[in-house]
């Protein structure tokens, strides 16, 4: 085994760890909330890809300049489809707003599928890259890396560090309590949502400056974000990005030891003995 390609593989797995990480943010933001496992996140992350895709090409924004906007579309996307298709059922049975969530899934899907077909879409973002023997870092993964962590750094900041951020935290412990002490609960679990979706698009943003996509790539990276949530902890924001920096170092270098076609199966194996060893994730459940 080549050592300086496993640590090539480990760095590049790293970097795209960061993303991963931010997507799943969202996710788990949402679930440590107000306990509704979001299926839209996907298609949502889909559509950060076309926005930053479209801000590009047909508005003629740096792609980097489009990631800030994507988020705020993704905010005012998020606040919305709360209203609209989780408020009215979010009390109601868990399976309620699955089928909510999901029928936005369908929705995103079958609208994008005929806006942009399924047809692969790209970027050429370049800025070059820096290298030493094998170890390639591209410069488009190292700025992506660092508006990843400015992104939750503005989180962590928003949640710890507000008046916002505290609102939401204890409407994540006790709505009812929340609600006594004269906190707008619904305004804040839409805000949350909205919020949660920014992750979700803006993460988009970023893979879309990476790679090539298509109305359907969210779906990998959703299932990705799925076992990165039970990694870092049911809805532990900061877990959720410690676990996707995990989750991405296991991806990269596994695919120095077995062809890349078999690494998803490792990693739902690992989702699972998670599951069954430390079903409160390796960073401990927050609400």
């Amino acid at each position: 085994m080549n050592l300086e390609a496993l640590l090539a593989s480990a760095i590049d797995g790293i970097m795209l760890g960061f993303i991963y990480g931010l997507a799943a943010m969202g996710l788990s933001l949402i679930f440590g909330v107000m306990r509704v496992i979001n299926l839209a996140h996907g298609p949502i992350i889909a559509l950060g890809m076309f926005a930053t895709y479209l801000l590009t090409t047909q508005v003629g924004l740096n792609p980097y300049i489009a990631i800030p906007i994507t988020l705020v579309f993704g905010l005012l996307f998020g606040i919305v489809m709360y209203f609209i298709a989780v408020n009215r059922v979010i009390n109601e049975p868990e399976l309620t707003t699955l089928l909510a969530t999901f029928a936005v899934a369908l929705i995103i899907i079958g609208l994008g599928t005929v806006a942009f077909t399924t047809s692969p879409h790209a970027l050429d973002v370049n800025l070059g890259a820096l290298r030493s023997g094998q170890i390639t870092v591209l410069g488009t993964k190292a700025v992506a890396v660092l508006i990843a962590m400015l992104v939750a750094a503005g989180l962590y900041f928003l949640l710890y560090r507000t008046r916002v951020g505290k609102s939401i935290r204890a409407v994540a412990n006790n709505r009812s309590a929340a609600e006594i002490m004269g906190i707008n609960t619904t305004g804040i679990l839409a805000f949350s949502f909205g919020l949660g979706t920014a992750l979700a698009t803006t993460a988009g943003g970023l893979i879309a400056t990476l790679f090539a996509f298509t109305i359907l790539s969210g779906g990998s990276f959703e299932l990705k974000s799925f076992v990165i949530v039970v990694l870092g902890g049911l809805g532990n924001p900061t877990g959720a990005l410690l676990g996707g920096i995990l989750f991405g170092l296991v991806e990269g270098v596994f695919t120095q030891f077995i062809p890349v076609g078999w690494v998803p199966v490792i990693e739902y194996v690992i989702f699972i003995l998670i599951l069954l060893v430390r079903p409160n994730g390796l960073f401990g459940a927050r609400t």
